[in-house]
């Protein structure tokens, strides 16, 4: 799972950041005060689901399981999430590193 941060000067540029999120398909899993939670669901290549189909369907049905295992982990851990944040520092008092939204798209289109 990816975390990339963003940072909102106020509560309008989280709304702003969030409405582009929006519309780059990203859902909205948690929302305060102060920040959001956005993820971007990925189920994987869709090139790579068919090739395991036809190969599990017609040579060898373990490539079912790796068709399953594949879509697993585009799904658990390479869907990207992103915090859109009003606070500069974490709970420890550490500065936040922030991205920027090219590296979250960037991120998000990427196909595997």
């Amino acid at each position: 799972m990816d975390l990339f941060i963003l940072k909102a000067d106020n509560s309008k540029e989280l709304e702003k950041i969030s409405e582009e999120l929006s519309q780059n398909k990203f859902n909205l899993i948690q929302e305060e005060e102060h920040f959001k939670l956005m993820k971007k669901k990925r189920y994987g290549n869709y090139y790579v689901h068919i090739l395991f189909l036809i190969i599990g369907l017609f040579v060898t049905s373990p490539a079912l399981i790796v068709n399953i295992i594949y879509f697993a982990y585009s799904y658990l851990w390479a869907s990207p999430h992103v915090l859109i944040t009003t606070e500069l520092k974490s709970d420890d008092g550490e500065n936040l590193e922030f991205n920027t939204m090219d590296e979250v798209l960037e991120k998000a289109n990427k196909l595997f």
